[in-house]
């Protein structure tokens, strides 16, 4: 919790006036036993009704000022603990965005999401306990044995027995806690993950017949989940009785041993009144404190995974260079993208994803990739906008290392349509404009229609107004492909990467995308990856990988004659009559 105290550093006057006066009602609340006692050793003693009464006002007025003190330092504990946790989540999410793919395919999703929500929650919970009964506890404490002391030395030997218990109970049931709640945290994770693959692939469980299968494994986890926190319940359960048990005991002790005494005129009997209410003051500041170690035990487990974000750090730097293109490099050649011997892995894999790949595309090409599954072609393009590094060798665009440039420079030249067709919810037209959002409907028609999509949208009665789903769920496969693919040329970008975003398109529609992308997008370089001869056999150059190595690479034709991985792709997908007049 330490290292994350400093999300407090904009509110220190809230964090300073919530415990100062969560002290001043201490205060009071430490006035109050010995009022009761002048009240019963002068006011009832002498039946002084007047004195009752005045004595009887004055609790009053420390109860309404303990009452103005309590209330405003719970708002300002609060209003701490709000921006505490408010900051840590904004900067928990900026530092996640920061990561790269490496780093969040290595972390998982789920355990993300848990994190920045319920991890982040019981932190702030527990700053927020913290700054109300942190100093408050503990002062009531010490306070009451102090004003123990004042009243009879020897009982007060009662207070410094049974305040060391109570402290050792506390101290075991919050290291007993911590590694428990942590795994409760940890379960939450799972939990998650099982909820949210289901969600998303209910249709896929359907299909299969798997929901009891599916509801028999949630069930399992969730009871693992409920097993874990009974037995952080039990642990946290002990405190209160022993404590309670504890306290007791001194309060039975303070009457038997504050009797004799009172016998032999050494203390009065509103005295020992006194003391048996600073031994109960005692216990409630304790099961208090109980709480707040309760709390704050959570706080410190959610503390640590909170943390262990935060300690992960991008694998890849971020570049500096802003300028488009390198004036040396414009005077040389026409060279818009090039990969130098690159190779790349994922982490955790025993085998390069790619091997030692070289190839140049010139502004304005169009580039087909064309390969089995698993040969590397998305590992490719995703090198480009640096979405990965390169485990050696350079990827150049525009002559420039992309490890130079800044994030915003590099992917401000690249439009990306992935295989993933996906779509945020909002109208059609807010989702066009995450490519650019200064973009006017007449460009976004113009997108719509490169990308074949114009004719469904101005079917809809709502046109560019109408509401998309979360994900696109209203919308089916190729409609979804075909708004990301006018999303990004939307953008206007330098270079267009399509990964196999037209496998749900029939092949009339792919072949009028295609025609339509090659005709009305003139300068933009495009790579169109694909396991479709159909998609990639007009392109400029043809890039056949295979097993992560490129071994092909030119027209059609030429692939036809001196690549056999080539040949074979065609032969599998067409007659040897269309091969041959192609």
């Amino acid at each position: 919790m330490f290292k994350l105290a400093g999300y407090l550093r904009n509110y220190k006057k809230e964090s300073i006036i919530g415990p100062l006066f969560k002290l001043l009602e201490a205060c009071f609340e430490l006035i109050v036993p010995l009022v009761m006692a002048s009240m019963i050793d002068i006011g009832i003693k002498n039946a002084d009704v007047p004195y009752i009464w005045k004595m009887g006002g004055l609790l009053v007025f420390f109860g309404v000022l303990g009452l103005t003190c309590s209330l405003t330092a719970q708002y300002f504990a609060a209003k701490a603990a709000m921006g505490f946790g408010t900051e840590l989540r904004r900067d928990m999410f900026d530092h996640i965005n920061g990561l790269s793919y490496t780093e969040l395919d290595k972390i998982g999703t789920s355990t993300l999401v848990t994190r920045i929500t319920s991890d982040i929650n019981q932190a702030q919970a527990g700053v927020n306990l913290l700054l109300r009964l942190f100093l408050r506890s503990p002062f009531i404490v010490v306070g009451a044995v102090i004003m123990a002391f004042t009243i009879s030395v020897r009982l007060t030997v009662i207070f410094l027995v049974a305040v060391p218990l109570l402290a050792l109970v506390i101290y075991a049931v919050m290291a007993a806690g911590i590694p428990v709640y942590r795994r409760v945290q940890n379960k939450l994770d799972r939990v998650l993950r099982m909820t949210r693959e289901n969600l998303t692939g209910a249709r896929v469980v359907r299909a299969f017949a798997r929901q009891d299968d599916e509801i028999e494994d949630f069930d399992e986890t969730t009871r693992q989940l409920q097993k874990i926190q009974l037995l952080a319940g039990k642990i946290s359960a002990f405190e209160n009785p022993l404590t309670y048990t504890i306290v007791n005991l001194a309060i039975i002790a303070i009457l038997w041993f504050g009797g004799k005494q009172v016998e032999e005129g050494m203390i009065t009997q509103g005295e020992v009144i006194a003391l048996v209410n600073y031994m109960t003051q005692i216990l409630l500041a304790l099961v208090a404190l109980a709480n707040l170690i309760i709390s704050a035990t959570k706080a410190s487990a959610s503390a640590i995974r909170i943390n262990e974000v935060f300690a992960v750090t991008s694998s890849m730097q971020e570049g500096t260079k802003e300028e488009s293109v390198h004036p040396a490099f414009e005077r040389k050649d026409d060279r818009k993208v090039t990969f130098r011997n690159v190779s790349a892995v994922y982490q955790g894999a025993k085998e390069e994803a790619l091997s030692g790949v070289s190839f140049s595309a010139k502004a304005g090409e169009t580039i087909g990739i064309i390969g089995g599954t698993g040969s590397g072609k998305s590992t490719l393009v995703n090198l480009i906008p640096r979405f990965y590094d390169a485990a050696a060798g350079t990827v150049l665009v525009d002559g420039i290392d992309v490890r130079e440039y800044t994030y915003s420079a590099l992917r401000g030249k690249v439009g990306i349509v992935p295989q993933q067709a996906v779509l945020f919810k909002g109208t059609i037209r807010e989702n066009i404009r995450w490519g650019r959002e200064d973009a006017t409907d007449e460009e976004i028609c113009e997108a719509l229609d490169i990308a074949q999509a114009r004719e469904f949208v101005d079917a809809k009665p709502e046109g560019l107004d109408t509401r998309i789903s979360q994900g696109g769920k209203n919308l089916s496969g190729g409609q979804r492909q075909r708004l990301t693919i006018a999303r990004a040329l939307a953008k206007k970008p330098e270079i267009l990467i399509l990964d196999d975003s037209a496998s749900a398109l029939d092949y009339a529609t792919d072949a009028k995308l295609r025609k339509a992308i090659r005709t009305k997008t003139s300068g933009i370089t495009v790579f169109l990856v694909s396991q479709r001869v159909a998609t990639v056999r007009q392109a400029d150059q043809i890039l056949v990988l295979d097993d992560g190595r490129l071994v092909g690479a030119g027209t059609h034709a030429e692939l036809l004659d001196n690549c056999p991985v080539y040949k074979e792709i065609c032969l599998s997908q067409l007659s040897k009559e269309e091969v041959a007049g192609a």
